[in-house]
């Protein structure tokens, strides 16, 4: 085995590889860019190097920098994780010439899965199951549409080089298959350099079942159960499972069996994942080989109780595989979701900033996590912005969704906004508690996931208020037991700090939301909007909130955060900002309405508009690019441009005012 090892990579994934690394007992060196400098995966490791700038192609990418980094340390083998140079086949080549072992599968095996063409065509030729289509060089838009209208429609086209969700389109009819063939080799020569496209059958409402597997070198492979990933949006893996609640025991016997038919066609060492499409018939197809470990890989290890990155280590050293195949057994169901810094009710919009405050369920033998954060590190615009993995594990797959339910009712991120609203929507739909749900069902009904009006938000809105009430009781409380004689709240007057008994609260939640409170000691009367809730018996112990209304007893979770309330009723929370009761307006709303700021920290790449030209609301004034994505900063309304304070180029903090407008 090793004995020192060298972790090219960062975040959760660079600590998931040290603490498995430390339980064997192998020095760890890490390598991190200049945005990372305090980041955690630098502070576990027993060293770590600084090998460039913050954007990846100056750091993370940077194969000969962390080649080099590897020979002053002494390491005897690079683990990739995943992203970055994880699938690059001249990096893993490089590693073996410098006569370091790549934990991963070789060079060869990854060229031969790196174009989609090639790769179906060898599966194909291995027996492995593709779905129909075309794969041939002879790109002739003539050749390519009588290709697909002897396919059939509907058809996806696909760019051969491609990944990550761009340069594909689906065509459902053959009038439409020109101009979507055109709009996708644009695309895929923009993002990958190279146009070439392949065309394949598209599967009605498929679902994504993948199936880990594992080689060594000597001719041995394995799988180690499946994931279900069918919960897609634009391509992306929202919520994984294992086991599949789709697959027959018959089923999952034959895609493995294809998965380990597939592994021996490319002489395939180490870990990797073969992912199928599967349609409602049961009919199943190759898609691609992912030949690095997956983010998902905890879901495999919970039902498998097996360390996936121990067998990476193991198989790199040259060792066997540690089990045969019928010694691999599943045990209950697991499921992982991503918590990410985004915000879903903005398209998305990734999120960055300070974890202010970061309060994650505490690991148990039933609930996992995952991360490369803590509380008070910064969720950079350079990198993907996961703040954690959370994996629940129990007996079947309810008391898992049931555990996961409560995991992220545990869940308190303020800082940048994060999706856990969604995520526990999510794990409530029918479609999920169901196991029904398709690649494409996000994607068509995204509305049913976003945070909609609740008939009874003006009960939480209650519950918020009691226990901002119930917090200040407290205080006041604490104050008067204190000794100091001169203290106001030592005072038994009744007097209370701007209210006698009747209190007028404000707080923000996009809006501002403004309420009258009756009474003390646990007995309250809140109105608003001509609503009003009579509750007794209000009590705060610990994060309970529990209160007496409409004959019943209610209980709420209650999170104190700051100048923040936050309260979950175990379905949805409530967060709430408090705000003074009494503000000074004027010109507020027109000096809002007149800044175009940066919604995140960023560098501007395009000036669209100059000082004296009139705009309309709508209009793009800047581009800012951030968390890899372009950001068009748009006129709030019509004017003139007074002020443009950044130019093309130039980085941003969030909330830099980038222009002002004048009438």
């Amino acid at each position: 085995m090793f004995s020192t090892i060298l972790i090219a990579n960062r975040g959760e994934i660079a600590c998931r590889v040290i603490r498995t690394a430390r339980k064997l007992g192998i020095r760890t060196v890490a390598v991190f860019s200049e945005a990372d400098a305090d980041a955690q995966h630098v502070r576990l490791a027993d060293e770590a190097y600084c090998i460039g700038g913050s954007r990846p192609q100056d750091s993370y990418l940077r194969g000969d920098a962390i080649l080099e980094v590897a020979k002053k340390t002494g390491a005897q083998a690079i683990h990739p994780g995943y992203g970055f140079l994880s699938e690059n086949a001249d990096f893993a080549d490089a590693v073996a010439a410098a006569g370091i072992a790549f934990i991963g599968p070789s060079g060869n095996s990854m060229r031969k899965m790196g174009s989609k063409a090639g790769a179906k065509d060898l599966m194909a030729a291995a027996g492995v199951p593709v779905v129909p289509g075309y794969t041939g060089e002879d790109q002739s838009p003539d050749l390519l549409q009588r290709e697909a209208d002897r396919i059939g429609y509907p058809l996806m086209i696909k760019a051969a080089h491609g990944g990550g969700g761009k340069g594909m389109r689906i065509v459902r009819a053959a009038g439409e298959f020109a101009a979507n063939l055109e709009s996708c080799q644009r695309e895929a020569k923009n993002a990958f350099g190279k146009d070439r496209v392949l065309l394949e059958r598209y599967i009605e409402h498929p679902r994504h079942i993948e199936i880990q597997i594992f080689g060594d070198a000597r001719g041995n492979a394995i799988y180690l159960g499946e994931r279900e990933c069918s919960a897609q949006r634009r391509y992306q893996k929202v919520l994984e499972e294992s086991p599949s609640p789709f697959l027959t025991p018959e089923l999952r016997a034959a895609m493995g069996a294809a998965a380990v038919q597939a592994a021996h066609a490319i002489d395939y060492a180490n870990a990797g994942t073969v992912e199928f499409i599967v349609g409602q018939d049961g009919g199943f197809y190759f898609m691609e080989i992912n030949t690095r470990l997956q983010v998902e890989h905890p879901v495999t290890e919970e039902v498998t109780g097996l360390d996936l990155v121990e067998w990476q280590l193991r198989i790199a050293a040259g060792e066997p595989l540690p089990l045969r195949q019928q010694d691999i057994v599943q045990r209950g169901h697991a499921i992982e979701v991503r918590l990410y810094a985004e915000d879903p009710d903005a398209g998305f919009l990734p999120g960055s900033g300070t974890l202010q405050t970061l309060h994650l369920p505490a690991p148990s033998a039933h609930v996992r996590i995952d991360s490369g954060v803590v509380e008070g590190d910064n969720v950079t615009i350079f990198y993907d912005p996961m703040i954690a993995k959370i994996i629940v594990h129990d007996s079947d797959r309810p008391r898992a969704l049931a555990r996961l339910r409560e995991a992220l009712a545990q869940c308190v991120i303020r800082g940048p906004k994060s999706n856990v609203g969604f995520l526990e929507r999510l794990v409530r739909h029918p479609a999920i508690v169901g196991g029904t749900i398709d690649t494409g069902y996000l994607d068509r009904h995204l509305d049913e996931f976003l945070a909609p009006p609740r008939e009874d938000t003006a009960l939480l809105l209650a519950a918020a208020t009691l226990q901002l009430l119930l917090q200040e009781a407290a205080a006041r409380d604490a104050a008067a037991r204190a000794t100091d004689p001169t203290s106001p709240w030592a005072s038994a007057d009744g007097w209370r700090l701007g209210h006698a008994g009747t209190r007028r609260l404000a707080f923000g939640n996009g809006e501002r939301i403004e309420l009258t409170a009756h009474g003390h000691g646990g007995e309250y009367r809140i109105e608003r909007d001509g609503v009003t809730h009579v509750v007794s018996g209000a009590r705060l112990h610990g994060d309970a909130l529990t209160l007496r209304l409409d004959g019943g007893m209610r209980r709420f979770r209650a999170m104190p955060d700051g100048d923040d309330v936050l309260v979950h009723d175990g379905d949805a929370r409530l967060r709430l900002r408090v705000e003074p009761m009494y503000r000074s307006l004027a010109g507020a709303d027109a000096s809002a309405e007149s800044r175009i700021r940066a919604p995140m920290p960023g560098r501007v790449v395009l000036v669209q508009a100059s000082v004296g030209v009139a705009v309309q609301a709508g209009d793009v004034v800047l581009v800012l690019e951030a968390m890899k994505m372009e950001l068009a900063l748009k006129a709030p309304r019509d004017g003139v441009l007074a002020e443009v304070r950044a130019q093309a180029g130039e980085f941003v903090e969030a909330d830099a005012v980038l222009a002002t407008l004048e009438p």
